[in-house]
């Protein structure tokens, strides 16, 4: 391919044309052929093989923990007041993890669960549902494997529902 450049030319005001040559991979000179050939691998730019038992010894995230750390994620970013996480796996067929948060008002409350939502469904959560998103004083937001309990103060200390999952199994 060749570009045309137009100069002029001060004695006589008729446009000249100059030819440049670019850089392209489809060139028909042997000069420019030697030029973009490729330069040899070198021995030392080879990566060494990764060990089966470094893979091995990392633990791998589920679904119910990556919907965890983004709710987590969420309620930090979202500035939610005493945040309470409980680990119910093997202890409630419900779900493996339940938050419980506060927030300052109903409307942060409400803006919490509509980014917690989002978050869980970019995770591949099917059915993200919410209860309590139009009084605002108790917000439920059930993820499925997760479900995150959104309190104002003063509903929270009445219910006292982190009570609830404190409480270790009988048994």
């Amino acid at each position: 391919m060749v570009k045309k450049i137009m100069t002029k030319k001060l004695a006589t005001k008729k446009p000249v044309v100059k030819k440049m040559a670019t850089k392209s991979k489809k060139t028909s000179s042997a000069k420019s052929k030697t030029l973009l050939k490729p330069k040899p691998k070198s021995a030392k730019s080879k990566k060494p093989p990764v060990k089966a038992s470094a893979t091995k010894s990392k633990k791998l995230q589920g679904i119910p923990e990556q919907l965890r750390a983004a709710a987590l994620k969420v309620l930090d970013e979202r500035q939610a007041d005493d945040i309470a996480d409980f680990d119910m796996t093997g202890r409630s067929s419900i779900a493996d993890y339940i938050i419980v948060a506060s927030g300052r008002a109903a409307r942060q409350i409400g803006a919490i669960a509509h980014y917690l939502r989002e978050a869980f469904e970019k995770l591949g959560a099917k059915y993200v549902h919410i209860e309590g998103q139009g009084q605002g004083d108790w917000v439920l937001v059930d993820g499925g494997d997760i479900i995150v309990h959104l309190f104002k103060p003063e509903v929270r200390a009445y219910y006292k529902i982190e009570e609830i999952w404190q409480r270790k199994p009988a048994g």
